[in-house]
């Protein structure tokens, strides 16, 4: 559980309590809320909520020292381990954090450090290391001439738990450390996690064996590791990443700053986590943790609560010291705003896709998560929130990072009082009203009325969205405005509208209809992969769409193409080819396509079958800001070429295309050593 940095304490009033009551009652709820965490794996206080207390109790503790508790939580680190597993002592304690919120208090605590050090001089030929905070369980492993022969959890930082058989079971931990390690015991410290793709596939397999759901990734790794039969442990795919390394005295690591120590871990075969940097002034500092907040976060397969910020010079480190003999002075966590909260589920409501498709989604009790307001969150479909056992009523856990839509863990179910109700599908379109259908794989529930409501205005959306036609200004709110004024019924309508139609409607000055109108005539030469994705064709998106285009060239050829011959186009499968056979065959869709194309909408690819290129055969990743090409303009361009643009780095991958701020995925290519090119190497390669 974090400990946090001093604050003053709210004014006392008549009605408030003593402070000394007041201490012992914080004193008793912050070490009940230790065990549930550390010993229990079952917090029912929040992260937010116990910094909130943490801080309240030490600030009136600096005001009435007397009052301070012997059991008091700012007097030691963690719990004291209790469970039938051996005890271990750590080589060196290890020590806890404190913590900053905010840039002031990362300065305040630098501030600190030059004025115990006479000057900055030393801090500034230092610099600083920064590393991702990993919401993880903290361990130790101890090597002895390289072998590893104990693992032991935290514990309360003195003496851990004995659980070197589990330890043995993550993958990712060597077994023999390799390269120019030390001789003689040394202990490496890291973080052990569960990665959230892991931890949702292992949660869905425990709900189809009748076993409970883990509430987070923390807890699921934290069980793990303290499970008595190593098979268990062994049988969940837990992570590893290390940051430290100590030997009992002290004195003997060949090492003179953080960076050096963690460039030799990975050396040893220690996989340290990405996106560490070596910053020189508190300047960059700042600006990595604001980037890593804002940005990497979200890009994480795993969860991180904020980052950390360590002297770099270890002979500074421990010129510093430590406080009380619990916190560093020479580090600091630098706290992110949560990205999981718990709140109350109101209501489960429906909306319907594009396709017809019925999507449940959670209208919440008002939570800030990561700094936004979250109201509403993704449930996917009704079989998720069957195999979630998510109720009405129910306290959730909600997950929010960056830009990434809102997501309901799962429920919190000790927090049940009887009072939450099951929820099923409804048995008809709640926008027209007609009974719905199910899809062959028993999953995904449609409204099959093409002419319902709901349907024309996300197939509206969709078809002026940026990765489809990209009519800029077009908007959901104003899609919505155009259909209740009956301007438009279907998307062939859109360039029936003319800036005298478009002032008609609340909102639209001279400028503004004569910039969407710009917008509409300009989407009518998108080439026809754009055309086909927007069309939201059932299981047909950007890649399916651009391979149809190049295969067939045309928008008639395609129309006219047999259900073999769309099986024939390398990429597709028998699925694809069916749905795209079945949406042409269907009258509503010629209607549609006569209207585009009377509209001048373009129906020809100009690169349609081209399958050389000088980057045919060709895997690559995009990553970064490039000088000239977005993102998008980028992908068209490797594609007309002949390559293939994926989402991420594997060995499969033939090169990564960087640009600046690239993040993880550079990181990763660097890795498995995989060619990394710029903007002007591309051009170079395709003769532009």
């Amino acid at each position: 559980m974090p400990a946090e940095s001093s604050m003053s304490p709210a004014p006392q009033n008549k009605a408030s309590k003593t402070p000394e009551l007041e201490v012992i009652e914080l004193t008793t709820k912050l070490n009940n809320a230790s065990h549930e965490y550390y010993i229990l794996d079952k917090p029912t206080l929040s992260d937010t909520e116990y910094d909130k207390l943490f801080r309240r109790l030490q600030a009136l503790e600096e005001l009435h020292p007397e009052l301070r508790q012997p059991d008091s939580p700012t007097l030691r680190i963690g719990t004291e381990p209790q469970s039938l597993l051996a005890k271990h002592t750590h080589l060196q304690p290890m020590l806890s954090l404190g913590n900053a919120f905010d840039d002031k208090e990362l300065k305040d605590w630098e501030d600190r450090n030059i004025r115990l050090l006479g000057g900055s001089a030393q801090l500034s030929s230092s610099g600083y290391v920064t590393e991702l905070k990993i919401d993880g369980a903290a361990v130790s492993i101890t090597y002895e001439n390289g072998l590893l022969v104990r693992g032991s959890t935290r514990g309360n930082g003195t003496i851990g738990e004995d659980i070197t058989p589990n330890i043995r079971t993550v993958r990712d931990v060597p077994l023999r450390l390799k390269g120019n390690f030390p001789t003689g015991q040394i202990e490496v410290r890291g973080e052990i996690y569960f990665p959230f793709d892991q931890f949702e596939k292992m949660n869905n397999e425990r709900v189809k064996a009748s076993e409970p759901v883990f509430a987070n990734p923390r807890n699921a790794a934290a069980g793990s590791l303290r499970q008595l039969d190593p098979k268990i442990s062994s049988s969940r795919p837990l992570r590893f990443y290390g940051y430290s390394a100590v030997t009992k005295d002290g004195d003997s690591l060949p090492f003179k700053s953080q960076w050096d120590l963690l460039q030799a871990l990975s050396s040893w075969g220690i996989p340290t986590a990405p996106n560490k940097q070596l910053c020189y002034t508190m300047d960059e500092v700042i600006q990595w943790c604001a980037d890593t907040e804002q940005k990497l976060r979200a890009e994480l397969n795993f969860a991180i609560d904020g980052g950390v910020v360590k002297v770099n010079s270890l002979s500074l480190q421990s010129e510093l010291g430590v406080v009380g003999g619990r916190d560093p002075r020479w580090a600091i966590a630098r706290k992110f705003a949560p990205d999981i909260a718990e709140t109350k589920l109101l209501a489960i409501e429906v909306n319907v896709g594009r396709t017809g498709q019925l999507n449940p989604y959670a209208v919440l009790e008002a939570v800030e998560i990561g700094g936004t307001t979250v109201r509403l969150a993704t449930l996917h479909n009704q079989d998720i929130i069957r195999e979630k056992d998510l109720r009405v009523g129910d306290i959730v856990q909600v997950k929010r990072a960056g830009d990434v839509i809102p997501q309901v863990i799962g429920p919190v179910p000790e927090k049940r009082d009887g009072t939450q109700k099951p929820w099923s599908m409804p048995s008809v379109c709640p926008k027209c009203g007609t009974p719905v259908v199910k899809d062959a794989d028993l999953v995904a529930i449609y409204c099959p009325n093409l002419a319902c409501g709901g349907r024309q205005l996300e197939a509206m959306v969709y078809f002026a969205s940026r990765g489809a036609m990209d009519i800029r200004g077009l908007s959901y709110a104003r899609i919505e405005a155009l259909l209740a004024n009956k301007l438009i019924s279907d998307i062939g309508d859109i360039y029936s509208l003319t800036k005298e139609s478009l002032l008609t409607l609340d909102g639209f000055k001279e400028k503004s209809a004569q910039n969407l109108y710009d917008a509409i005539q300009a989407s009518k030469t998108q080439p026809l992969a754009r055309l086909i994705t927007g069309l939201g064709i059932p299981h047909v998106g950007e890649i399916a769409a651009k391979l149809l285009a190049r295969h067939f060239g045309s928008m008639e050829a395609l129309q006219s193409a047999t259900v073999e011959q769309l099986e024939g186009v390398r990429g597709l499968g028998g699925v694809i080819a069916q749905s795209v056979n079945l949406f042409f065959n269907d009258t509503s869709t010629t209607a549609l396509l006569n209207k585009l194309s009377a509209a001048g909408v373009n129906m020809v690819e100009a690169g349609a079958a081209s399958s050389g290129g000088a980057l045919a055969g060709q895997t690559v990743v995009i990553t970064g800001t490039l000088p000239t090409l977005s993102r998008l303009a980028a992908t068209e361009l490797i594609e007309s070429h002949g390559g293939r643009v994926t989402s991420s780095v594997s060995k499969a991958t033939t090169f990564v295309l960087a640009g600046e701020e690239a993040g993880s995925k550079l990181e990763k290519a660097q890795q498995l050593n995989i060619e990394v090119i710029n903007e002007a190497d591309l051009f170079q390669r395709i003769g532009s």
